[in-house]
């Protein structure tokens, strides 16, 4: 980034390659970047938690084949890596960022972030067929590797239609797991639900479990937003868990959270839960992103799905989310209110918070016509509950971002963790908080090539200053790039120069492994 320097290839690489390595040229320059070269004299984070060491490694065809005292050989491309760090690239396994990847097949939010793999169909919601989206993937790459989840939600949607507000019958459970069996054998990783959005909210945990059952037969995890994070948090958790137990599945719970004052500084309660599920043999958990505030739907505040309820609505914007902390992402109704805050909308409308949420949901669901389109951002965490959820040994990093999105988390979390919690708070080591990002990562999703710098591994790789590693995304503005994130390559081949993306595309379709 501007302001500091970054590393330059070697003279050798320069006269055989003329930079191809190191990022063939600007992002309209669309050649081929060699994916063999040697990347030397950097500060190997490795991704299993152990300590750095210096050395270099070796990359062939998109795969790493050797780390360690390395020296060139004869006529082999050479990047030197100025003293930095380099780690795996990292892996978002709870990600939004393949909404709007086929225009923004550079991936610009995830890949500045030193992201390589995105793991997208959460929260309930799949592209449906998910084959059909694989092959659309193969045949038009992004810069990222993409694997993904089958959702329940789009399960449902697929059958039910628009009558989904109730409980689905046998026959039509049936033909979700017809559906299921179709997607995990394209490869989908697992079931994802969004328990707390439509038409998800309106099943039952039998729904849920058999549908989990399948996937775990296949071989498949189980992914939740489950259906609270604030006024059930504890139920919530409780049927993740049974879920995991009698359908004998690894469960992760999507984004963790204490999203009601009356929960904060809770968290130790709540990991000590999650370790004895655990300690009793169910494989649960989690990710987290580095934020106090969240991006949903207007309605997800209201479980019981009745948006003239002013006694809810109260109690929202009372104990969850507070007037001046809701900010609108989206508003179709009114454009002009994205950027403003509920009680900013207020002011201007000239009625009373409660009045006004309540009105501005009426407006964008009206009773006929068609439905507009919405999104708020909501300050519902504590910092202290943040950072201790992120710290929790079977925590990995995530996202919920997305490419153009309004929350910032889309274009800075895993540097967010890199400057707050490692470099400011000191917290997280850099080896552990590498290790949260990249192998913990890939085993909460069942991605056995990635994660790890080791022979035999893809070349996803993050080039990083950890110095200077920082996000730098606001609500405010939400799509800056991160600082410090001098190099990222995927499957071998760079993406991101530290200022730019190269415009290469050598992302791949990541089915389930073994």
């Amino acid at each position: 980034m501007p302001g500091h320097p970054r590393p330059t290839i070697s003279w050798k690489g320069l006269l055989i390659l003329a930079g191809a390595a190191w990022g063939c040229g600007g992002a309209d320059d669309q050649s081929a970047p060699a994916s063999s070269f040697l990347l030397t004299d950097v500060r190997i984070v490795d991704g299993t938690g152990a300590a750095a060491y210096q050395g270099a490694v070796r990359v062939h065809d998109g795969s790493i084949i050797e780390t360690g005292d390395l020296s060139p050989r004869e006529s082999e491309a050479v990047v030197d890596g100025a003293g930095l760090v380099l780690a795996p690239g990292f892996i978002d396994t709870h990600s939004h960022h393949d909404g709007g990847l086929a225009d923004l097949r550079d991936a610009t939010g995830a890949v500045s972030q030193g992201i390589t793999t995105i793991v997208a169909g959460q929260d309930g919601s799949s592209p449906h067929p998910l084959g059909e989206f694989f092959t659309r993937l193969r045949g038009t790459p992004a810069a990222v590797n993409v694997a993904s989840y089958v959702g329940h939600g789009s399960l449902r949607e697929a059958v039910m239609g628009e009558d989904f507000r109730r409980l689905a019958t046998d026959e039509e459970v049936d033909s979700m797991v017809t559906l299921l069996e179709a997607a995990m054998e394209d490869g989908a990783l697992g079931l994802s639900t969004g328990l707390e959005y439509d038409p998800g909210i309106y099943s039952d945990t039998e729904e849920v479990l058999r549908l989990a059952r399948v996937a775990a037969r296949h071989g498949g995890r189980y992914i939740s937003h489950m259906r609270s994070e604030d006024r059930a948090l504890d139920e919530a958790i409780e049927e993740l868990i049974r879920i995991g137990r009698e359908a004998d599945i690894p469960v992760q719970i999507s984004h963790l959270k204490l999203a009601m004052k009356s929960l904060w500084g809770q968290a130790d309660r709540i990991v000590d839960r999650l370790d004895r599920a655990r300690a009793e043999g169910v494989d649960v958990t989690a990710d987290v992103y580095p934020y106090e505030y969240w991006q949903s739907t207007m309605t997800v505040l209201f479980p019981a799905r009745d948006f003239t309820d002013r006694e809810a609505a109260a109690f929202a914007l009372r104990d969850l989310a507070p007037p001046e902390g809701i900010l609108f992402g989206r508003f179709s109704p009114e454009p002009s209110y994205v950027g403003k805050t509920l009680s900013e909308i207020a002011q201007l409308r000239g009625t009373d918070p409660v009045t006004t949420y309540l009105d501005l949901i009426a407006e964008v669901y009206p009773p006929s016509g068609p439905a507009g389109s919405e999104s708020i951002i909501a300050t519902s965490m504590d910092t202290d509950d943040v950072a201790r959820l992120l710290r929790w040994e079977h925590a990995n990093v995530a996202s919920d971002g997305s490419l153009a999105g309004r929350h910032p988390r889309g274009f800075g979390s895993f540097t967010r963790v890199l400057r707050w919690l490692v470099r400011e708070e000191g917290t997280l080591s850099l080896e552990e908080a590498v290790h949260k990002m990249t192998q913990i990562s890939a085993r909460h999703v069942g991605i056995t090539d990635r994660g790890v710098i080791a022979p035999g591994m893809a070349a996803d790789l993050v080039l990083f200053d950890p110095a200077v590693v920082t996000d730098r995304a606001t609500p405010q503005e939400p799509n800056l790039v991160s600082e410090g994130i001098r190099g990222v390559w995927v499957n071998g081949v760079r993406v991101w120069t530290g200022t730019a993306p190269t415009g290469s595309f050598p992302g791949l379709v990541l089915p389930r492994g073994p």
